[in-house]
């Protein structure tokens, strides 16, 4: 069996002087929701973006250290509620207007402030993001940002509500990227769309949007990082995992995200291929709505985390490319566990169905559980997994009723009343702290969809956030991880390895832990 080729020997193959010019073929699992910065939450609107733009602050390649972008440093009071950014000079959009303090303010307000003429909120905007990472929008009580301030043309500040240590990695991530405000200002409501150009400063300049079928990239020429080493860059949309590892290995892309587990093998077997296993850093999970009559009941939802054998799905649909635990986070985050949470969820249907006869449903109940329609690192099969979980409830005697719906539709409708009973998503972290998963998903403005959020959650995230050292946050994410636990409205089913693959002539791709990074760093040289 040939040997899984790592990353690092990727990235070691890699020159600067002698790749071949030819377009680069990325297969994409689905097509962006937007390529406005700011207004996604999803993967692939955030792998095309950053392409597009650069953030205020980068990280390395293959890591979540923090290393500079558009500002070439940062700084914090002492007490952590100020954060100025000092930005690199003489970088500009690709439409030649000049990336400074008032570009940087213009983005962050707009994101933030719900009046900014900017923000397009009445024609259906939300920067649903801003609220899950930052705690809400100007004025509200949970919000963490207090203002932003051009101190002098090349450098802002942020002013917070309440110390925050984590504001520099929430800023890294893939969803904020500073757009040309003339850009804005020129196609309105319309920018990021496909009847608008998208215009950042980063290694790539937005071509085309061809709805349903692919983005089209080419160089940025003048780029202040690594400039890209191809004459062009083609994403394509192809949301079946089948169809894109075919077209792998038929060569007509050249590499591609979220292969199906059991792929491996497939892979392994071609010469022309190479496996790459991207960092592990992500969790799948099931979420439950308090606003059903049924799932607002403890013991309700305690039962079905009781009859969902989490370790035979995990062993059945992910190839030993994951792994099953009781925890929200990661593996690699397991320092912010607690001890005296178990290690996995007790799988026992007959407990499950007795608990479920104590709740007062001794001839059970009815519950519809929704799946997403296109492949995910953190569920690389959505369908055959929904349905392995509603048999598992089926044996309780809990009638499911599986449905799904368009990727996009679907991530606004379980935010939107009534919501979904119980439904599968995930997420694939933005920065290396334990804030990032647990704020995005029981923050203050992260948990509509289950429609519970308790003070006392958002008490230890606050703290969490103001934490500056390990310990200290290990001791509030500790006492997170057994509120969150003993409360079951969300069940983590698998933190996955995503399974990636590339043509063996793709040389120095380093697929980051946070799911996307620039392609700039690529060469084809061996590409016919």
């Amino acid at each position: 069996m040939k040997k899984l080729i790592l990353t690092a020997l990727l990235t070691a193959c890699a020159t600067t002087t002698s790749a071949t010019a030819a377009t680069l073929v990325f297969g994409g699992n689905g097509e962006p929701i937007s390529l406005e910065s700011g207004n996604i939450t999803d993967g692939i609107s955030i792998l095309v973006q950053r392409q597009i733009y650069d953030t205020l602050i980068d990280f390395k390649n293959g890591t979540t250290d923090l290393t500079p972008g558009l500002a070439t440093s940062w700084s914090s009071n002492a007490n952590a509620t100020a954060w100025t950014f000092k930005l690199r000079p003489g970088v500009k959009f690709h439409d030649g207007t000049a990336m400074n303090a008032d570009a940087v303010v213009f983005n962050l307000r707009r994101w933030w402030d719900k009046a900014d003429p900017y923000g397009f909120r009445d024609q259906g905007r939300t920067f649903e993001i801003v609220g899950d990472l930052l705690g809400g929008y100007k004025g509200d009580p949970t919000a963490v940002i207090k203002d932003i301030v051009k101190v002098d043309n090349m450098t802002v500040r942020v002013d917070l509500n309440k110390s925050s240590s984590v504001l520099p990695n929430v800023l890294a991530s893939g969803y904020f990227g500073i757009a040309s405000p003339a850009a804005i200002r020129k196609d309105g409501a319309k920018y990021g769309t496909p009847a608008s150009k998208a215009i950042g400063t980063g290694p790539f300049i937005f071509q085309s949007w061809r709805t349903g079928d692919r983005v089209v990239l080419t160089p940025n020429k003048t780029y202040w990082g690594e400039k890209a080493k191809v004459d062009e860059l083609v994403i394509r949309n192809i949301k079946d995992a089948s169809q894109r590892l075919n077209e792998l290995k038929a060569g007509t892309i050249d590499f591609a995200n979220d292969l199906t587990p059991d792929s491996l093998k497939s892979v392994q077997a071609d010469k022309n291929l190479v496996a790459v296993k991207r960092p592990s850093f992500n969790v799948g999970f099931v979420s439950m709505n308090n606003k059903n009559e049924y799932l607002k009941n403890d013991k309700v939802r305690q039962a079905l985390s009781m009859a969902i054998n989490k370790k035979a799905i995990v062993d059945a649909f992910w190839n030993g490319l994951a792994v099953s635990n009781a925890s929200f986070l990661p593996p690699v985050l397991a320092w912010a566990n607690s001890s005296k949470v178990p290690a996995d969820y007790k799988f026992d249907p007959a407990a499950a169905k007795k608990m479920l006869a104590d709740a007062g449903y001794p001839n059970g109940i009815s519950i519809d559980l929704w799946y997403m329609p296109v492949s995910r690192p953190y569920f690389p099969n959505p369908k055959p997994i929904a349905e392995a979980i509603a048999a598992d409830l089926s044996a309780i005697g809990v009638k499911v009723t599986l449905k799904t719906e368009d990727w996009a539709k679907y991530l606004v409708d379980r935010n939107a009343e009534p919501g979904f009973d119980m439904y599968m998503i995930g997420w694939t972290g933005d920065y290396g702290d334990p804030d990032n998963f647990y704020g995005a998903y029981y923050g203050a403005n992260g948990s509509s969809d289950i429609n519970w959020n308790p003070p006392e959650v958002q008490k230890l995230l606050e703290q969490g956030r103001a934490a500056t050292t390990q310990a200290a946050k290990a001791k509030v994410y500790a006492q997170l991880h057994e509120l969150t636990y003993n409360a079951a409205y969300r069940v983590p089913i698998a933190h996955s390895q995503p399974l990636a693959a590339a043509r063996s002539y793709v040389k120095g791709w380093v697929p980051s832990p946070l799911g996307s990074e620039a392609f700039n760093t690529i060469t084809i040289p061996g590409k016919k």
